[in-house]
């Protein structure tokens, strides 16, 4: 029997594509035509190339960022009761690994301009329970990490960095990814190189290492011995499809950079002149590899509203984040409201994400900025 797909309505523009070409499929294919679907060469491939691009001595692929998270929390022994600092502005997923293991994330404040983690609070949220620090890289954009850092050594607390959205970035010539006790990329389709679904946990700890390997697989010890588990572990593989898939990827990894630097340049021609949007910004001493296009619109615009202005014109958009904090979940489990970390609820209320890829042509930029010229004038903006 054969299974076809439903695919559903499509906006004219994309908000996001994968770029996958020959090279891709030519090594899925050999995966495929191989007796090896999981635990391979492809995988260790995968492994050995982002361990050197990130200046780390070890990487363990697994199944998502979400995945990689988790077992970085789960391998530095953070558990119930435990308080992990965390930024309110960033995708669930970094505060839902904390509470997997039944620890309690404890919010701060970001900073205006990289939207990461504001080092000037954290020892105000700080506690005796503080066990670790999770900043997050936010759209790719380094947070004050170094000083996050040196916080972390200062209280003997961990350090996992959440570069999920950073992968081939750098803060003064030191790559986004080797910070930390930990690290994790994620691989989602709209990252800067995709899998489908995976993540990669870094570390340059020998036991941290193993222990990342065993709970990754079952907890399985070292040799991978089929029935023999040494401790609690979790189904956390990666497959040799997907890592076949970011093994090519990261062979074309200047070549999809390249593509998406011109569509940031696109962009920043498109939209300049206008007081009431505002690109992206690089930092002095930072190199970003955005995976998404996030502008800041002025207060006065209506954003929800442009949202669905912009689908009407065939251009989809997104809110890019919601605070996690007023998420439904949190606001009950912990009681946040309104008012309870303002700099990320501003932020947040102005933030667009518009289309973006490596695939976009200049084209489909000036069709954007003219749906979203057209839906800020409807709205009474000049």
């Amino acid at each position: 029997m054969t299974v076809s797909p439903r695919v559903s309505g499509a906006s004219r523009i994309p908000l996001a594509q994968p770029n996958i070409g020959p090279r891709e499929i030519e090594l899925v294919t050999k995966v495929l035509s191989s007796d090896v679907l999981a635990m391979g060469p492809y995988t260790e491939a995968f492994e050995e190339a982002l361990a050197e691009l990130s200046g780390r001595r070890h990487a363990i692929a697994c199944s998502s960022g979400t995945a990689g998270l988790h077992l970085a929390i789960r391998a530095l022994g953070i558990g119930a009761g435990d308080e992990v600092i965390t930024t309110p502005f960033s995708f669930v997923a970094s505060s839902n690994c904390v509470l997997f293991e039944r620890a309690i994330p404890v919010f701060v404040d970001i900073e205006e301009e990289s939207l990461g983690l504001d080092p000037e609070l954290v020892e105000q949220a700080a506690t005796e329970r503080t066990r670790a620090l999770l900043p997050v890289h936010v759209y790719g954009n380094p947070c004050r990490i170094e000083e996050l850092e040196s916080l972390a050594r200062t209280h003997s607390w961990a350090l996992i960095e959440d570069s999920c959205e950073a992968l081939g970035g750098s803060l003064n010539a030191r790559m986004l990814g080797s910070f930390g006790d930990a690290s994790v990329f994620a691989f989602y389709p709209n990252k800067q190189i995709t899998t489908g679904e995976g993540g990669m946990v870094l570390t340059d700890d020998d036991a941290l290492a193993e222990r990342l390997r065993s709970l990754r697989n079952q907890g399985r010890d070292a040799d991978g011995t089929w029935m023999h588990h040494i401790q609690l572990g979790f189904n956390y593989r990666i497959d040799e499809m997907s890592a076949a898939l970011g093994v090519a990827q990261l062979e074309r990894l200047a070549e999809l950079r390249a593509g998406r630097n011109a569509v940031i340049g696109y962009y920043a021609e498109a939209l300049s002149g206008r007081d009431w949007v505002r690109p992206p910004r690089l930092a002095p001493g930072t190199e970003v590899d955005w995976f998404v296009y996030v502008v800041r619109l002025d207060p006065a615009i209506d954003r929800d509203g442009l949202v669905g202005q912009l689908m009407d014109r065939g251009v989809p958009s997104r809110p890019y984040f919601s605070p996690i904090h007023l998420q439904p979940f949190y606001a009950e489990q912990f009681g946040y409201g309104p008012g309870s970390f303002p700099i990320t609820e501003r932020i947040a209320r102005s933030t667009l994400a518009l289309p973006f890829s490596s695939r976009m042509e200049e084209g489909a930029v000036a069709e954007v900025v003219a749906a979203l010229d057209d839906a800020v004038a409807e709205q009474g903006r000049p």
